[in-house]
């Protein structure tokens, strides 16, 4: 089946198109963006760990004898 498409058909369509499109690419740049912060913050996090880890094992360490 054949389907005849009208010029206002044609234009809504190909407007929409280009829309979805732009949505798209924006979602892409955003979703790149979060990516990065998520590394950031996974870094982040393993540097605070281990500062943590590092204090703790500095306190747990005996005090000198004066």
């Amino acid at each position: 089946m054949q389907a005849e498409w009208t010029e206002e058909a044609i234009q809504r369509i190909t407007t929409e198109n280009t829309t979805l499109k732009q949505r798209v690419r924006q979602l892409t740049t955003d979703n790149r963006t979060l990516d990065e912060r998520l590394k950031a913050a996974r870094s982040n996090l393993r540097f605070q760990d281990r500062r943590i880890a590092d204090l703790e094992a500095r306190i747990a360490e005996p005090a000198p004898k004066s």
